[in-house]
């Protein structure tokens, strides 16, 4: 497939993302700004909770359509009291959040226990069924292999819709050998679930390496925003260059 080919595929399944704290009014439109109104827009755009309304307005007056809305929570550690977690979730739906891109409570995981893990996902699915797509990151970076496939199969049994690599908040994001696993456990599973890859990936290069791996292992039919995304706010750029 050409550059542009593979430009365009990316760009059709980008979470297009901006997950800084303190920014402001200025910072987010600047954010936005850097979306073109004659390329395809992404799948999703991701940012903080308290942005949702400011991105929909923006976007329903300056572009045809407003891309999925996506947004955060347990975010970034994965260390928040569940009930805290699910006002949060409850909170962000009202506001219009399409998806919700929760964190899996993974250093509970590491501590050996499941039972809070799987917890944290079946609960927040309950209060996004029907309503938004769920999104588990599992922070593959801070996990061994074997973690990885353990953590994957607990957001597949919770119901997530997605499972994502990274927050992007932390040493080691997105790596070629966690995603794989991944796909491994969503093959084995049988169930419908998309992979989310984010964190680190900058070019359209690194994001050729991911959609070959994933059409490799699932099929090219794959590589569509209903079961691919990259979460990413540097890869545009190289994106719309190719294009």
């Amino acid at each position: 497939m050409s550059a542009s080919h593979d430009a365009q595929l990316a760009l059709a399944c980008l979470d297009f993302t901006r997950l800084n704290e303190g920014d402001e009014d200025e910072n987010i439109k600047a954010f936005l700004q850097q979306l073109s109104a004659d390329k395809p827009l992404p799948a999703a755009i991701c940012i903080y909770p308290q942005w949702l309304t400011y991105v929909r307005v923006f976007m329903q007056s300056h572009f045809a359509q407003v891309p999925a809305l996506a947004t955060v929570t347990n975010f970034p550690g994965g260390d928040q009291p569940l009930d805290e977690v699910l006002r949060e979730t409850e909170l962000a739906l009202a506001l219009g959040a399409d998806e919700i891109d929760l964190v899996l409570p993974y250093k509970r995981l590491q501590a050996g226990d499941e039972h809070t893990p799987l917890e944290y996902v079946q609960r927040s699915k309950v209060l996004c069924n029907g309503r938004a797509k769920l999104k588990v990151i599992i922070e593959s970076g801070e996990l061994s292999l074997a973690q990885v496939a353990q953590a994957t199969r607990i957001a597949i049994a919770g119901g997530a819709d997605f499972v994502k690599t990274s927050t992007g908040k932390v040493a080691v994001n997105a790596t070629l050998e966690a995603v794989a696993v991944m796909l491994e456990e969503i093959k084995l599973s049988g169930q419908t679930v998309g992979l989310k890859v984010s964190g680190g990936v900058r070019t359209l290069a690194q994001a050729q390496q991911y959609m070959e791996l994933v059409a490799d292992k699932m099929g090219t039919a794959w590589l569509a925003p209903g079961r691919f995304r990259f979460g990413a706010s540097a890869l545009l750029d190289d994106l719309y260059r190719a294009l």
